[in-house]
């Protein structure tokens, strides 16, 4: 029993960080324009990757971080500053033009940083110490397919809302990326003000 409730108390932060539900708006903004087929092949390969950059930094975070000598709030920041820009071209030239301009949004934005990003890299590395590897890497796992899951059946979202409230609704998942961005910008900005703080 104890067991199982390690296990239980490791997927749940994970859920809450990994936040499936949430970042599907933004999945369906960069993918409103292309076909199923398409669509599907991002929801893998978003999903593929974000799960082993989150299992490699469970292995090598903490000393990929000793030795670049940068932390989490580094992470948040820069990762805030490049999701703004995204938004920003997205909502002034259109998905369409982003996407056709070279750009895999399976790789960015969605497998990092909004699949896996700070907060999961951070709970992921509490939950080792907490739980241990393996129930870690097993709540990994299985929130990975979860937004897998979520993004390949996105499709009974995009016939629900149509495809003319599908383009209205992408705009106001952009606008909604950059309001994310500006959280992790300022996130990122409270912790290194915090770790100034301690330090000094």
């Amino acid at each position: 029993m104890e067991l199982l409730s390690s296990y239980v108390l490791a997927f749940i932060p994970m859920f809450v960080a990994v936040n499936a539900i949430g970042i599907l708006p933004i999945f369906l903004s960069l993918t409103v324009q292309t076909d199923m087929e398409e669509r599907r092949s991002v929801a893998t390969r978003s999903s593929l990757i974000a799960t082993i950059m989150a299992i490699a930094f469970v292995v090598f975070g903490k000393t990929l971080f000793s030795v670049m000598g940068f932390t989490v709030a580094d992470f948040r920041i820069a990762g805030g500053i490049l999701l703004l820009v995204l938004s920003v071209r997205l909502l002034l030239i259109g998905e369409a033009r982003v996407v056709d301009r070279g750009g895999d949004v399976g790789v960015f934005p969605l497998a990092t940083p909004l699949i896996t990003g700070p907060a999961v890299l951070t709970t992921a590395l509490v939950l080792v110490g907490t739980h241990g590897w393996f129930p870690t890497l097993v709540s990994i796992l299985l929130n990975m397919v979860f937004v897998w899951f979520v993004f390949w059946r996105s499709d009974l979202v995009i016939r629900l809302i149509t495809a003319r409230g599908a383009e209205a609704f992408g705009k106001i998942a952009n606008i909604l990326l950059a309001a994310i961005a500006v959280m992790m910008i300022r996130r990122g900005l409270e912790e290194a003000f915090q770790l100034f703080v301690s330090r000094s």
